[in-house]
């Protein structure tokens, strides 16, 4: 069978587990088809879930990911599993946020990269937080 640019793909089409941590995480990536022609990727996750650090409450925030690929994409489910990996993991919103930009950009070197952060109300504040990457 030809070999194709998937092949690599270890979570996609399997029985993956979820990492425990982002450190366990592993963002997959597939060549860019498309790789001469400037696009953006967007990726929301409306459900969204960390902890805070100090009280171990869980945040709740809408992760909002848009970047322009150069060579690589990033695969979904790796991606969501990925998101996922946060829930047991204590940070401050904004570590995650940066957190998540520097792990994207480590994973497909983007041309430029944005992620977003709207986090729910905590004793009445709502707070965004928002990262960029410029190659």
């Amino acid at each position: 069978m030809a070999e194709t640019i998937y092949d690599d793909l270890k979570q996609l089409g399997a029985a993956t587990a979820l990492p425990s941590s982002p450190e366990e995480a592993v963002l997959e990536r597939v060549k860019n088809p498309q790789a001469d022609t400037r696009y953006c990727v967007r990726f929301t996750a409306p459900e969204f879930t960390s902890l805070c650090p100090v009280t171990g409450q869980p945040d709740h925030a809408r992760i909002e990911i848009s970047y322009q690929p150069a060579e690589l994409c990033i695969e979904t489910k790796s991606l969501k599993f990925y998101l996922a990996s946060f829930r047991n993991t204590a940070a401050f919103n904004e570590e995650v946020v940066n957190r998540i930009l520097d792990d994207l950009v480590a994973a497909c070197s983007p041309r430029q990269a944005l992620v977003r952060g709207e986090f729910a109300s905590r004793g009445g504040i709502r707070l965004s937080a928002q990262a960029e990457h410029l190659a």
